[in-house]
């Protein structure tokens, strides 16, 4: 459609002389065309969007070992946002120190396994 569109615009420039009239008739046109396929695009990328969120929120809801406080994380505050990432970055590093990058699922039970590990390993023999 829009090649036809494109066609028949070029195909009567001859016609109307190349006119700056003419010229403006597909500027404005293409204009318009992007203005609206931008909402609709967004409006696909939204749509998308919220059904990966559900899907993640349903592994999350349905996996035992996994924490529910993530489930709908999307709607966090950017500050929420970053306590999170911080509180991450603690877990991961926890699991930097154990070697075992998929041992536990959340800080406190990383916290709790770290000081056991210290514990044993500080034990007199």
């Amino acid at each position: 459609m829009a090649l036809g569109t494109v066609l028949t615009w070029a195909l009567t420039g001859p016609m109307f002389h190349y006119s700056e009239t003419w010229q403006l008739v597909i500027n404005t046109g293409t204009t318009i065309v992007t203005f609206l396929m931008v909402f609709l695009i967004q409006r696909a990328q939204n749509k998308d969007s919220l059904v990966l969120h559900l899907k993640l929120n349903e592994l999350l809801a349905a996996h035992k070992g996994a924490s529910n406080r993530l489930i709908n994380a999307q709607d966090f505050s950017e500050n929420e946002i970053h306590l999170l990432h911080r509180y991450f970055d603690v877990l991961a590093e926890m699991a930097r120190k154990d070697h075992d990058l998929g041992r536990t699922h959340s800080v406190e039970e990383a916290e709790d396994n770290h000081v056991a590990k210290k514990q044993a390993h500080h034990k007199p023999r």
